[in-house]
């Protein structure tokens, strides 16, 4: 009783508890991170890569754009316009020439004017003139995805104008942004179907390779020799131009795709057969052949998910040689041809060093592959750190 009154008495200093917090907090992060499975350590490394992820936001805006090209576009990529042809990219404006500000995007109208000693024609902008920005307009017709029949439009001008040409015009009078949200389409869906058919070749010819040996991998092996070998760009070239020029499009969009995949795989079974070798030795592939298990159910239940998270990574950084590969086909003719819309054909209209000269802006797509192709490397860099069981 006495002791409780000492404790109570005034100006007697109490010790305050010892601050455990932090401690609990350390530990239940240990925990936390010991229980968790591959995939959310993945996913909590690669969240730290900021620029890979900023880069897969990139991606995501890409594909989004490319999925429904039709509806962002603001006109028909094929659609022609010879009263206006090398219109240079316009200026979106929200400040007028009285310094007005406005809340509705705008541009200037145009008028032409032809050199008397070049007879060559320019635009010069209409400050009198103004077009307004609007969005979900009724446009060109188009049919999304081939299914749905619509004319509307994200964004375009009011009116019947139909001058808007962010990027500019080709020679043709055709608009080069159009044919560029049209074009991504074709490229970025390359990148994805042609490694989806190298992941395939990669991983079963370079598991039977690493998992038997012998014979087997030495066969393997200098056929992946062979191919590697080989000048690529000529090679690309050499088969692209094997098709017969009769053919529709989409059959040579789909044998671009098989060749540029038969191409590509040899890198990946290259990597799958050296974790075959040094994992076909493990206990865990004892331990299923001794329980009676199948080579097959070895190798795709038990070998490839091991190293998994690492072809995730190969792959992403795969993805944009296939891009630049069919850009490379499309941009020497001997690829996709017109009207399909890629990159590479819009890229086409650019070979001349005249036609550069006179309209700098068809080099523009050219622009678009270099930042999906930097995304895509941006982003297989963070998967492979999140990948590497040693990275802290």
């Amino acid at each position: 009783m006495g002791q409780a009154q000492d404790e109570r008495r005034p100006g007697r200093e109490v010790q305050a508890p010892v601050a455990v917090a932090p401690r609990l907090v350390e530990e239940e992060e240990t925990a936390r991170i010991f229980v968790a499975s591959q995939w959310k350590l993945m996913y909590w490394r690669f969240r730290k890569h900021k620029l890979a992820v900023a880069s897969f936001f990139v991606l995501c805006l890409l594909y989004f754009v490319a999925i429904f090209a039709e509806f962002v576009a603001p006109y028909d990529p094929n659609k022609q316009n010879t009263k206006l042809l090398f219109v240079p990219p316009r200026r979106v404006r929200f400040v007028d020439r009285e310094g007005k500000l406005k809340l509705r995007p705008f541009v200037y109208g145009l008028t032409q004017q032809v050199d008397m000693e070049t007879l060559r024609k320019t635009y010069v902008e209409d400050e009198a003139s103004k077009l307004y920005i609007r969005f979900f307009v009724h446009g060109d017709p188009y049919k999304l995805w081939g299914l749905f029949e619509s004319d509307l439009h994200l964004f375009g001008l009011e009116g019947n104008d139909r001058t808007l040409f962010l990027l500019g015009s080709d020679r043709m009078g055709r608009d080069l942004f159009s044919r560029v949200i049209h074009g991504s389409r074709i490229s970025l869906s390359v990148g994805l179907l042609g490694i989806s058919i190298s992941l395939i070749l990669g991983v079963i010819i370079g598991g039977i390779s690493g998992y038997y040996g012998g014979m087997v991998d030495a066969i393997v092996q200098r056929t992946i020799e062979f191919l590697r070998s080989m000048p690529t760009i000529p090679l690309w070239m050499a088969l692209a131009a094997a098709l017969p020029t009769d053919w529709s499009p989409l059959r040579v969009y789909f044998c671009i795709l098989i060749i540029l995949s038969l191409i590509g795989w040899t890198g990946l079974a290259r990597v799958v057969r050296g974790r075959f070798l040094s994992l076909r030795e493990e206990d865990f592939v004892m331990a299923a052949r001794l329980a009676g298990a199948s080579e097959w159910r070895i190798i795709m239940r038990h070998l490839v998910p091991s190293f998994l998270s690492y072809l995730i990574a190969h792959l992403t950084l795969a993805i944009p040689g296939m891009i630049l590969g069919e850009t490379a086909l499309s941009f020497l003719g001997v690829g996709l041809r017109p009207p399909v819309v890629s990159w590479g054909v819009t890229l086409n209209e650019a070979q001349q060093l005249r036609v550069v000269a006179q309209a700098p802006w068809l080099l523009l797509p050219g622009a678009f592959i270099v930042l999906a192709v930097l995304a895509f490397n941006f982003v297989g860099d963070g998967l492979r750190d999140a990948a590497d069981p040693y990275a802290r």
